[in-house]
């Protein structure tokens, strides 16, 4: 028996002694937590505080309820699946991506025309409500059944100098880079990860379990001179990819002697 003798709603604290109990390795990763009477025994609290606790926890994302099985403590695994976000090119010039040819799409791709927002007016350096061919794809990674909403956004502009991409603007990001350097341009990129609460949905769309953070990667494909010409962003569920980059040394600029 484990008496609860500490400020705020009982719930609470029977939250936070479960929650000790499972950090302190008594209820360890993947173990079944006891049964809700077992719990209103062991706190001697009513059903309806423990449900709350554990309805808590769940949002916490200490634990995971399974219904018809029971509350499990959730385990730190390791994802099951590594994203490699090179970018590489063949003999012939072709971009290819790592990772790219093993996603399958779930279902037909979708295309449609948008505005800037003010997060993806930043990324291309264009003004709120600029014009853009969006490209919204769901990805099914057919090893591990992981899922990734992708989309790739296109300026206006930029589609109307390169005429194919504004008449098949939902072609795969390597084909889309293969046009653009067809055109002329010497391709770079920059890419940034923030993890987030999910969407519903995106919770929905990517199964992701309760209180599991998102991972958002944009891309940004600069031309020649600097300038954005496409944006892509991959959301995927945080418990299932981890991200893996190749990374190298820039060379110093040559500092310039004094005569």
């Amino acid at each position: 028996m484990s008496e609860i003798q500490r400020p705020g709603a009982l719930y609470q604290q029977v939250a936070a002694a479960i929650r000790e109990a499972i950090l302190s390795g008594e209820f360890p990763p993947g173990s079944l937590l006891p049964s809700e009477a077992q719990l209103m025994a062991r706190y001697e609290v009513s059903r309806p505080t423990v449900r709350n606790a554990v309805a808590a926890l769940r949002a916490e994302g200490l634990i995971d309820v399974r219904h018809g099985k029971g509350s499990f403590v959730r385990a730190g695994e390791t994802p099951v699946l590594t994203v490699e976000r090179r970018i590489s090119r063949t003999t012939e010039g072709k971009f290819v991506m790592p990772n790219g040819d093993a996603w399958q799409e779930a279902e037909e791709p979708s295309t449609y025309r948008t505005r800037t927002t003010k997060d993806t007016g930043r990324l291309l350096q264009l003004n709120e409500e600029e014009a853009l061919f969006g490209c919204d794809r769901l990805l099914v990674d057919p090893s591990t059944g992981t899922r990734a909403m992708h989309r790739t956004l296109i300026p206006f502009e930029v589609a109307e100098t390169v005429p194919l991409l504004a008449e098949q603007p939902c072609k795969r990001p390597g084909a889309i880079y293969w046009l653009l350097a067809q055109d002329g341009h010497k391709l770079t990129w920059t890419e940034t990860v923030r993890a987030r609460m999910p969407l519903p949905d995106e919770r929905t769309t990517l199964r992701l379990p309760d209180a599991t953070p998102v991972l958002h990667v944009a891309r940004t494909a600069h031309g020649t001179d600097g300038r954005p010409l496409l944006l892509e962003e991959l959301r995927i569920g945080a418990d299932r990819a981890e991200l893996a980059y190749t990374m190298t040394a820039d060379k110093q600029p040559t500092r310039r002697s004094r005569t």
